[in-house]
């Protein structure tokens, strides 16, 4: 299990993509046509060999809709990367874990979790093939020049109610060894990253932070000084998400 793709959803797509791109340095972003059965339009940046998506929604009575009314402007939803799919798939039938959305193609298989049955966000599970592309990331997409192509989304926090349990829960859904302390904070540990859980604030569980490794981090911080962001130490908000850096 690794991060391949990590999501945020904001009610401006066109003005949310602009802040993203401009922040990391980003090269222009692939729309994916694919999510208007969700009711969105996105924005999907190449990260490394990784993906940063942007989400808004379209029509009313959506998922990502319904979350930004709640929360605001956040983290929405986490994509992990697979090497066996029909492993997972029997794991989720023998542990009750209801999918909400699944896929069958000839490069790709994806399916969603159902949010009440992990906690916390909306987890997808896919298994590209081979292993190195990604259909989500466009049929064009490449790795960024020098030192941008070792990027990396590193970890992901998600706030909880009881977060020594959600951790748990986590862990058994997703088949990894059970959480260990980091600090006062439980962490699974996946492949080349992590997932932390730490107390849900006012605005009640779900994706609280992303941890990336950037090519520039004085740079990423310097913009987001510029752009207004809430900046401190080597973090910085946004989209309602706190932003962690570190260097490559």
């Amino acid at each position: 299990m690794r991060i391949r793709q990590i999501v945020f959803a904001d009610p401006e797509l066109k003005d949310g993509a602009a802040r993203l791109r401009t922040l990391l340095g980003l090269a222009a972003p692939y729309r994916d046509p694919g999510v208007a059965e969700f009711g969105l339009d996105n924005a999907v940046f190449v990260f490394g060999d990784q993906f940063v998506e942007i989400v808004s929604p379209t029509r009313s009575g959506t998922t990502a809709g319904r979350l930004i009314e709640r929360r605001g402007s956040c983290g929405y939803m986490l994509i992990l990367q697979t090497d066996d799919f029909d492993r997972e798939l029997a794991r989720f039938e023998r542990l009750g874990v209801r999918r909400v959305w699944s896929k069958d193609l000839p490069d790709i298989r994806a399916t969603h979790l159902h949010p009440k049955d992990i906690g916390g966000a909306i987890v997808s599970i896919d298994q590209p093939l081979p292993a190195a592309s990604w259909r989500w990331g466009g049929p064009d997409w490449t790795l960024q020049d020098g030192r941008a192509a070792l990027q990396r989304v590193l970890g992901v926090n998600v706030g909880a109610v009881d977060p020594p349990a959600m951790a748990a829960r986590w862990a058994q859904v997703l088949g990894l060894r059970a959480p260990a302390a980091h600090g006062a904070t439980p962490r699974l540990l996946l492949d080349g990253g992590w997932a932390d859980f730490e107390p849900a604030d006012a605005r009640g569980e779900g994706i609280s932070g992303y941890t990336l490794a950037v090519a520039d981090r004085p740079g990423v911080l310097a913009r987001a000084r510029d752009m207004g962001l809430d900046v401190a130490g080597q973090a910085l908000t946004l989209f309602g998400t706190r932003i962690e850096l570190r260097d490559l």
